[in-house]
């Protein structure tokens, strides 16, 4: 994609063949553009693009590429832009001390920012910036960057941005509900991608599997979805997910706890191939991890088929009476006879919104399937599923509403996200296809 020859503009043949979609944003000749699409619709690679070719359009001159977090940055628009560069045999300098790439041909400046500290975002003038998954993006990292787009040396000033929707967010008001004057959003169509189809021909098939009904439509179709309101377990259905289920004795008891002083609460469930099966809860009023520890013993004396311990991070740290709650587990479980008893608990918590949606997949895939069942015994559980709500205008799970709320779901949020979450693709925040 170069430039135009002409005012110190140097063409350069690039290899690309972009979809329509990504055409249509090249074309734009808004100062401020957009690029709103599902997942697999090359975003990362029109962003690279775009950038690749203001390069070129402002010789010498300075711009920006940017992601919400470096980790983002660096896995996926980086990795993206080095490839192009490499492949077309660009030649470049890159100086990992600033953070920085220099293009031989033009001897313009491309600086790489995480912009979730967007306050370090004041500085030099640009000709340009490029921002990836802008939907992840506080919004004051884009009016920050639109204050430094004034290089008075630019050919082309421009701000442009991709991003995968994600509810009636900020993006959503600016680029598309209310749109600023002087901003063009291009919006790619579910399918479009004919290079990635190639490939993988039931790539989005396959999603369904994965992924909740609400949580296709935005990833896979690209849809604008009010996702931060009502019940945050919306695909439970008491017809589909509530049935009698019986212990297996040749696999193993996953006991998942939340410790939480009033109450203290668990779950304990087995898995069989795909499907969670929850067949016990306990909920205790003012207790202990001790008090835990004997009433699942009341319940399971013995199990030889093992035992494994699912909690959220800080239950190693957590103490609710002079030791932490694992070494309370540990030793408790040392004197019984469970066979082999493993503790699954990360040192870091998986995001909310992702340990949610996973859990939504499970109740009901956007194919239709239900994987989760959970025994009528389990009152406390079925209320979390029907009664857990948002916080008003937020993806903020409301815990204060009622106190006896959220803590079954969380503990079996934890145990799903440990043994389901292989093969899931959650947003698209790793490298791209195209």
């Amino acid at each position: 994609m170069g430039g135009a020859g002409g005012n110190g503009v140097r063409e350069r043949g690039i290899e690309y063949h972009p979809l329509p979609s990504q055409q249509r944003f090249h074309d734009s000749g808004a100062r401020f553009k957009g690029f709103s699409g599902p997942i697999g619709s090359g975003k990362s690679q029109a962003l690279c693009q775009e950038a690749l070719k203001l390069t070129y359009l402002n010789p010498g001159r300075t711009g920006l590429l940017g992601a919400p977090t470096f980790p983002m940055l660096r896995d996926a628009t980086q990795a993206t832009l080095i490839d192009i560069l490499e492949r077309n045999r660009i030649p470049h300098e890159w100086n990992r001390a600033e953070n920085s790439l220099l293009l031989r041909e033009t001897r313009s400046r491309i600086l790489f920012r995480a912009v979730e500290e967007f306050e370090r975002l004041r500085g030099s003038n640009l000709a340009w910036f490029g921002l990836d998954e802008l939907t992840y993006a506080p919004e004051e990292a884009w009016l920050r960057l639109e204050g430094r787009l004034r290089d008075p040396r630019a050919t082309r000033l421009c701000g442009f941005a991709v991003w995968t929707p994600k509810g009636y967010d900020w993006v959503y008001e600016r680029f598309v509900e209310s749109r600023v004057e002087g901003y063009e959003t291009v919006m790619a169509r579910p399918f479009e991608n004919r290079f990635l189809l190639g490939r993988i021909p039931d790539y989005y098939e396959r999603l369904k599997h994965s992924y909740d009904g609400r949580f296709y439509e935005q990833e896979v179709l690209g849809e604008y979805l009010e996702l931060t309101a009502g019940r945050v377990y919306f695909a439970f259905n008491r017809g589909g997910n509530v049935a009698e289920v019986e212990i297996a004795a040749g696999r193993p008891l996953l006991w998942a706890l939340d410790f939480n002083v009033d109450p203290m609460s668990s779950v304990v469930a087995q898995v069989e191939g795909e499907e969670v099966r929850v067949l016990d809860e306990i909920v205790l009023s003012r207790a202990s991890t001790y008090d835990a520890c004997e009433e699942f013993g009341n319940r399971f004396a013995e199990h030889a088929a093992g035992l494994v311990v699912y909690a959220d991070a800080s239950g190693a740290r957590r103490q609710t009476s002079g030791t932490t709650d694992v070494e309370i587990l540990r030793k408790f479980l040392s004197e019984r006879v469970y066979g082999e008893v493993r503790f699954r608990i990360p040192k870091a918590n998986p995001a909310v919104r992702d340990r949610v949606t996973l859990m939504n997949s499970k109740l009901e895939s956007a194919a239709g399937e239900r994987s989760l069942v959970v025994h009528p015994r389990c009152k406390e559980l079925i209320k979390d599923f029907e009664q857990v709500t948002y916080k008003e205008n937020s993806q903020v799970i409301d815990k204060d509403r009622d106190p006896r709320r959220t803590h079954l779901s969380d503990a079996l949020g934890y145990l799903a996200w440990q043994e389901c979450r292989g093969g899931m693709k959650v947003g698209e925040q790793g490298r791209r296809l195209v």
